[in-house]
């Protein structure tokens, strides 16, 4: 049974237990910053490569640097999010078996810290991107700031919203490598990040009330409103969406006598349907994690990025 909601408030610091120290020693403050900042969802921002990849233009060395620094930008506009988030969410992370170990849940960072950390770290990304970019890639990052600010204020507690809005994340990340290198973007591409966005955080509220069982609600009041069959329609609806975009997408852009593109459709295809099942068994509740550890998700990406690279760049 879910423990009763602490009526600490986001700013306050959960309390150290008494045969623990009140005040972290600086080594842990230090790897709870860098904890904090969670360098592993830096994975997510490699879809800043995917544009100008898809354009195939990223053999352009000026292209290639620009793309970093758009990649560089968001990792740190996405970490500071990360960093305010956590600060806010606090009271609610406590309540949940696995985010109550992050550090500012733990104590291990204070509130105020976080808050401050995360706005400089905010801020320092929009100004880099107009700076070394473009003003482009400086309003992208902001419309994403702005967006994930209203998600963390109200939006996560709106049903079906906050879906639209942390799909939106992977979205946003997708343009910012078109607008950042001057390639402009599908409709197909544009479909095809979307509804794969969307797939893969139905799966991860399908694994979160998996995890929580009967205390999702007071962990995130949305995740109450969602039964199992809703979301298992919305992760089809999304999933063969996707992949439908990607066929005729793929097979838009074929010509010629080789087929890597057509030959791209079942790696992807596979890849979505590998990524189901692990939903469907609870085990999506930290997409990256799935990216990262298994094997055969592993190896039909890289595949697919394989055929896919070679109708690019191929002769």
């Amino acid at each position: 049974m879910a423990r009763p909601r602490s009526s600490r408030g986001p700013d306050d610091v959960v309390s150290a237990p008494a045969s623990a120290p009140q005040v972290a020693p600086r080594g842990s403050l230090l790897l709870g910053l860098w904890t904090l900042a969670r360098p592993r969802q830096w994975l997510k921002n490699a879809l800043v490569l995917a544009a100008p990849g898809a354009a195939g233009v990223l053999t352009d060395p000026g292209v290639l640097a620009l793309t970093a620094v758009g990649f560089a930008c968001f990792c740190l506009a996405a970490s500071g999010t990360y960093y305010l988030n956590d600060a806010f969410d606090a009271h609610a992370d406590r309540l949940h078996p696995r985010k109550r170990h992050r550090p500012v849940a733990a104590g291990t960072v204070p509130v105020t810290l976080a808050k401050v950390l995360g706005g400089g770290l905010v801020v320092g990304s929009v100004v880099a991107a107009g700076t070394v970019a473009n003003a482009e890639l400086a309003a992208v990052l902001s419309g994403y700031v702005v967006l994930m600010g209203a998600y963390s204020g109200w939006l996560k507690q709106v049903p079906v919203v906050e879906l639209a809005v942390v799909a939106s994340g992977f979205i946003f990340r997708a343009i910012a490598g078109g607008v950042a290198t001057d390639v402009p973007l599908s409709r197909w591409f544009v479909i095809v990040v979307s509804f794969a966005s969307l797939f893969v955080v139905v799966g991860k509220r399908f694994a979160e009330q998996a995890t929580l069982g009967d205390g999702s609600e007071q962990h995130r009041s949305s995740l109450g409103e969602y039964s199992p069959a809703f979301l298992q329609l919305v992760g089809a609806i999304s999933a063969a969406v996707a992949i439908i975009a990607y066929c005729l997408w793929a097979l838009t852009r074929a010509g010629g006598g080789m087929l890597w593109y057509e030959l791209s459709i079942a790696p992807f295809v596979l890849g979505m349907l590998h990524y189901a099942l692990q939903a469907e068994k609870g085990r999506a509740g930290a997409p990256e994690e799935v990216f990262l550890k298994d094997r055969t998700l592993q190896v039909l990406g890289l595949l697919w990025a394989v055929l896919f690279a070679a109708g690019v760049y191929g002769p």
